[in-house]
């Protein structure tokens, strides 16, 4: 005699009908009913020692593009250079320093452009050496 389990009803409870929560002993306020309630500010456990937010911090330009471009430049040791403030801006917005990021990429555009000038140079030097030898 083998016995066949016989299917169970699924048991469904409706959120009405769940018990209130009750106050954390940890807590002197009381819950709240939205789940986002600590993030609105209102609520006196919000952290509110950062007065600035992503909204009004804007992400300053790190002129990546350009350090880039740069980089077809012959040269070298400048546009690495260049790249690598234009990472570390990137970087330090991303870690919240928004005054480091705006200082880095002052100088990844400062050396992005250096490096230009440098490279436009060192091609003209030498188309000019280049086609004035005789041969």
């Amino acid at each position: 005699m083998s016995r066949q389990p016989q299917a169970q009803p699924a048991r469904t409870q409706r959120a009405s009908s769940l018990p209130s929560p009750r106050p954390s002993p940890m807590s002197q306020y009381p819950p709240r009913s939205d789940s986002k309630g600590a993030l609105d500010g209102s609520s006196p456990e919000a952290n509110t020692e950062d007065d600035k937010t992503e909204e009004d911090a804007p992400m300053p330009r790190n002129y990546l593009w350009l350090t880039i471009i740069s980089c077809f430049c012959p040269a070298y040791p400048i546009n690495i250079v260049a790249l690598v403030f234009s990472i570390m801006s990137l970087n330090s917005y991303n870690d919240g320093d928004y005054e480091g990021a705006r200082r880095l990429g002052r100088n990844a555009k400062w050396v992005a452009i250096a490096s230009i000038i440098i490279g436009l140079l060192i091609i003209g030097i030498s188309c000019v050496v280049h086609f004035t030898r005789n041969s």
